[in-house]
This record gives C-alpha cells, structure tokens and sequence, in this order.
C-alpha cells in the first residue's frame, strides 16, 4: 500500500524526540532507517545483481552508499556504517588495488564510488583506502580533456561532457584534495562546472541541456553549440547533488566558492519553477509537463529535495526553497512510497538508464527521454530518496542553528600525526578527523542543527572569537601527548572572557590529569566560578564498559530525557560563585555551567562526544552518547544571545559531513 502520512511523522518524530508526541510514534521507524533497512535485506554486502552473476565497482553502488552514510551520520547505528564497509571491502585487496575496475575505459562514472573509499579511511586510518582512493584521483588527473579542459565523459565518448559526470567526479575531487592536501585542484573543479554551467545553461528557462559535444560532431548535438536538445531532469539532479556535496569542501576564502554557490542558485531557481503545482514532484523532461508521454519522475525529485534541503541547512541557498523540498517530499511519499510489513519500503518511478550516443544509439530526443521506462527501486532511485529523507528529517531542526558559527579550538590541542602519505595533520578531537578519536560525529550534530563548524588553529584573540558564537575548547595539551604544548595563558583568558560578556558560549571538554592540562585551563576556568579538580575517576579495565558507566536522568536544564552515557579516565568539578551544578554522580560533579555578562559557559569532565563511543561501533547499545550528544548541542545553540551577531567569514572551515557526508 501508499503511505501518504509519513511525512508527518517523520518531522515530528525528528522534531520532538523524547517528548509524548515522539514516545507515542516509537514504533514507527523514520524514513531513512526504513528504506535503509530495505535496501540492506533487498541487496546484501551491496550486490545489486543476482547470486553468481558477475559483479564489479560501479556508480549505481556508489549512490546507494551515499545515502547509507547519511543514515549512518544521523543515526550512529552501526549496521549502516557495517554494510558500507562490506559493500566496498568486496571490491579492494589488502594492498589497495581494484580488480574490478578499468582505468582504461576512462569512466567519470566510476570515480564515484572512491566516496567511499574515503570515508573509510578517514574511520579505519587503513591505508589501502588512501591507496586504492589515489588510484581513481590519478585517473582524473590523467583523464582524457577537450580543447577547453573538461573532463571527457568516458573514453568512447571523446569531447563531451555531461551532467551525470559532475556528480560522478567533482565531490571526490574535492574531497580527496581537502583529505590529502592538494589545494591546486579546487580551481579545475571550479572549472569543470564553469565550463557547462556557460554552455549548457539555457538563457531563456535558465535549465540546463544533458550534454555538451564541444566538437560539435555527435549527432545528437546541435551543429552550433553542440548541446543535446533536452532538459533531463535526473541530469539537473546529478548537477545540483554535486554542487552542494562540492562545496562542502572548499576553503571559504577559494573564490570559486562564490561561483558555484552562484550556479547552484540558478539551478534552483530555475528547477522551482518547474516544480508540479499538484503533485509538488518533477517530470521526466522538465519544461514539457503536459507533452504527450512524459512522466513524473521519482529519482529526480528525490535529488532536488536532497540539494533544495542541504543547501538551505548549509547556507548556500535562502530559507524559502525549504517549502519547495518539503513539498517535494510529500509528493514523493504520496506518489512513489509503497510500504509491505515492517521495514519493507520500495520506491517506483525511477527511470532506469539515460544517456547519449552508444549503441544502439541514443539521439537525445524527447521522444527517447519519455520512451525509457521506469523501474521499482532502481538503487540511483533508492540512493536519491536516502539522502532526500535525510535531508528533511534535518530540516525539523536546521533553522535552530543557521547562521551562527561553532569554533572549535586546535591551539591548546594541536597534536598531529602522519597520514597515509606521511604529511602531518591535526587529530584528536578535530571535525575532519573520522577516527576513534576525531569529533566528526559531534560536529555532524551540530551541522544538522545548521551551524557551520569551523577550526582555530592559532591562539585566541578577540576579533578571531568574534568570528563565532560557541567556542569549544578540548582536553588541552600536556608534554605526555604533545612535546610543544599551547598553555592557556592569563590574556588567552582575558581575551576569552572578554568575548564571553559580550554573548559567547564557551565549552570546555577536559580530561583527566594524566591526559589534558588542568592547571593552566583553571586560570580561566576559576573566572566563571568553575574548577577542574586534579583527580582521576571512571577508570576502566578493558571493554568492561560498566566502569565508566553514567546515568542521567531527565530534569533538565540541558537533558529533558533520560541518557546512559559512557565516560572513560575522567576529573571532577568544584564549582562555587554562580556556577551551577548540571550533572552530579555519586556526589561528584561532572557538568556545571555559569552564566558570565550575556555570555554561557559549559564545562564538562571527558571528551566523551569523540567517535570511539558516538559513531555506534564500540559501545554497547544501552549507552546513548550520540542521542545525548544531540541534546547537548540543541542546548548549547539555545544559549546563544538573539542579538549576538552573525558570525563573520573564519579562517577555518568544514562542514564536517563526517568528513564528507550529509
């Protein structure tokens, strides 16, 4: 059957987690978990194909375990990230090679995948992945180009581009060169865009064209500009996923940021108005809705609403465009949602294959766009309304933090370590740090209540702070962990407190004495009324995870429903002035808060929102670190003066999709 309620529910269950509303849904999964789950029974370890049947690395995967990533970020269950990883270790041998794939072939579409790749290195520090990654940035780097320098789209397709390939290449692209260092790449990404953005976008309805011949030769392109003849919608979709998963990675002061951000608002100015007025949903061929055979589409739809709703919650695009995605959505539930028992959730209405050119060729025209036939959960399909359902169940929360900015210290922790290639990067408690002991997942929160999250990596002076609104400041360094520490220093307080009369929230996450300065961090911590004793508590024997055990009940301020947590090797609070007592066990005090001139202060004892115990693959499923996690940041946010001003362009910056993701 249809469901044509779920939308509802969804907003509410994300919306009101822990209140009677949300209590009274429980036994309602969220969108995401249930296609999710589907998709896992439909094709284990990521085989789309039937038992015994060849398989290899293609794109088609790679879209499936993109929207699985988003479902693992919101969710930190761990059945998410498990199948990512035996999707893909299928296809990668110990030393980093990729049987599978043909570099030959010089297929933009199977950079997609390498996603992955990416992310699992970021998680494991494996370095195969960082090799067999390498292996499919090498092929852009030698990929065939045209006389203006774009990408070929694939070897039997010599001078063409088309959209498809935008989101098969630029987000690795981009993310590969902010993983490993590679800066001069973000201008030929920015190129890549440019150059169809200027050719193919049609001035009159401001869509774009599929295809672009830059020789002019193939015979579906017109002799004078060499563009296909249509406006395919799932094309626009592919263009519009790749601009805002792009733009995640550029440094904020890259000028091509400002240009795609810019062509991304085309894009969704142009593709609103071609949004059903009845339906809210797209057309196969976008600006023929009443033509004779065309028909309503689901992949497509599915991509504006993912690219519609991420670019609101990230900023590129105006708040209004968040009316056309959740009307998008429900258009998408009514329309192509069919549910059976439990988990089982199909989506109808993809259409299956579209392209140019091949044999049996494929001339381009709208006759060939309406005549290809859709399929009932086509895994592009499947992909597309993961991240879309994502997206929206974000959206109940994104407004909260849109605009404001969370700084994240790396100067009183600034250790580094080699990675795959053997540079120096910071970790340990950093957004872009994907491992145990990174804070990508803490920063995702944040991200999905629309906050950007950005990184300071020198001493902290006012104007830097003014740069922000939240101020977080990790286990800060001793020699035992880094042989040149920052210590905290009386004008680094100064200037700290400074900023936080003036409406700033500072939170500290400390550590234990044996593994963070306490002494130095007390010269400023003293200010607010709040003392990080020089003890040792929660000290825990191996995975004996008992030891380290915490409840914490739902009296608020900050947590309004109950939460076990797990914090490991721990220190105390002394609090006294107006400094007040958050959370206490056993008659210690392990958070405490105090308000200072129109500002907040936060401080805990342990770190403990780091990845080892929220991503959701250590701790046992009593402790919610994650879901409390949540909670914390929506606090935290909520201290924020309404009129602390909007945060200014930072040094630093990510969005921290868990280094890439949603």
């Amino acid at each position: 059957m249809k469901i044509v309620t779920g939308y509802v529910s969804l907003i509410l269950l994300s919306g009101m987690a822990g209140s009677a509303c949300a209590a009274a849904r429980t036994e309602v999964r969220p969108w995401p978990e249930r296609a999710a789950n589907a998709a896992i029974e439909r094709w284990p370890d990521g085989r789309l194909v039937p038992a015994g049947q060849r398989w290899a690395w293609n794109y088609e995967l790679g879209t499936l375990l993109e929207g699985m990533d988003a479902v693992w970020l919101n969710t930190s269950d761990p059945r998410y990230y498990k199948y990512i990883k035996s999707s893909v270790d299928q296809f990668v041998t110990p030393d980093g090679a990729i049987p599978t794939w043909k570099p030959e072939e010089n297929q933009l579409d199977n950079i997609l995948l390498g996603r992955q790749l990416l992310l699992l290195y970021g998680v494991t520090q494996d370095a195969r992945y960082a090799k067999a990654a390498t292996l499919l940035y090498q092929q852009l780097i030698h990929q065939p180009r045209t006389a203006s320098g774009s990408f070929w789209h694939k070897q039997k397709y010599p001078n063409q581009m088309w959209l498809d390939g935008l989101y098969m290449a630029e987000p690795f692209y981009a993310e590969y060169a902010a993983t490993f260092h590679h800066p001069e790449a973000f201008s030929d990404i920015t190129h890549q865009f440019a150059l169809l953005n200027e050719h193919a976008r049609d001035p009159k309805t401001g869509l774009l064209y599929h295809g672009w011949d830059e020789s002019k030769q193939e015979r579906w392109a017109d002799k004078q500009t060499g563009l296909s003849s249509q406006f395919w919608a799932r094309g626009i979709g592919w263009d519009m996923m790749a601009l805002v998963d792009t733009l995640a990675y550029y440094p904020e002061d890259n000028p091509g940021r400002k240009q795609l951000i810019a062509e991304l608002e085309q894009d969704a100015a142009a593709v609103v108005r071609y949004q059903d007025s009845a339906t809210g949903l797209w057309y196969q061929v976008l600006d023929k809705s009443v033509a004779k055979g065309n028909y309503l589409e689901s992949s497509a739809s599915c991509m504006f609403v993912y690219a519609l709703a991420r670019g609101v919650r990230q900023g590129y695009l105006p708040q209004h465009y968040l009316t056309n995605a959740e009307r998008g959505y429900k258009g998408i539930l009514n329309r192509f949602v069919e549910t059976g028992t439990g988990d089982e959730v199909s989506l109808t209405g993809t259409v299956k294959g579209v392209g140019l050119g091949g044999d049996p060729y494929r001339d381009g025209s709208y006759s060939y766009y309406v005549g290809e036939k859709t399929a009932t959960n086509d895994p592009k399909g499947v992909g597309a309304f993961l991240l879309a359902s994502a997206e929206i169940e974000n959206a109940a929360n994104a407004r909260l933090g849109l605009g404001k900015t969370v700084l994240l210290d790396a100067w009183f922790n600034s250790q580094k370590r080699q990675d795959a290639f053997g540079q120096q990067v910071a970790f340990h408690y950093k957004w872009n740090d994907l491992s145990n002991s990174g804070y990508s997942f803490f920063g995702h929160i944040f991200n999905n209540f629309g906050a950007e999250t950005k990184t300071l990596y020198a001493a902290p002076t006012l104007a830097t702070l003014r740069q922000a609104q939240v101020y977080i400041i990790v286990s800060p360094d001793i020699p035992a962990k880094n042989p040149n520490p920052h210590y905290m220093q009386p004008e680094d307080a100064a200037q700290i407190a400074e900023w936080i009369k003036a409406g700033g929230v500072l939170v500290i996450m400390e550590n234990d004495p044996g593994n963070a300065d306490l002494e130095h961090i007390n010269l400023m911590a003293e200010q607010f009324g709040i003392h990080f004793n020089n003890v040792l508590r929660n000290k825990v024997d191996g995975n004996k995870f008992e030891m380290g055990k915490i409840a914490i009940d739902a009296a608020g301020p900050i947590f309004r429903v109950p939460h076990t947590i797990f914090m490991k090797e721990i220190c105390t609070i002394a609090v006294k002035s107006n400094a007040r007592t958050v959370l206490r066990d056993s008659g210690d005090i392990l958070m405490a808060t105090a308000h200072y001139g129109k500002g907040t202060v936060f401080a805990t004892v342990d770190p403990w929102l780091y990845n080892e115990y929220t991503d959701g693959r250590k701790l046992p499923a009593e402790y919610d670190n994650y879901a409390a996690g949540k909670e914390l940041a929506r606090w935290i946010l909520a201290q924020i003066p309404r009129e602390y001003p909007k945060a200014k362009p930072a040094s630093s910056s990510n969005r921290t999709n868990a280094a890439h993701k949603h």
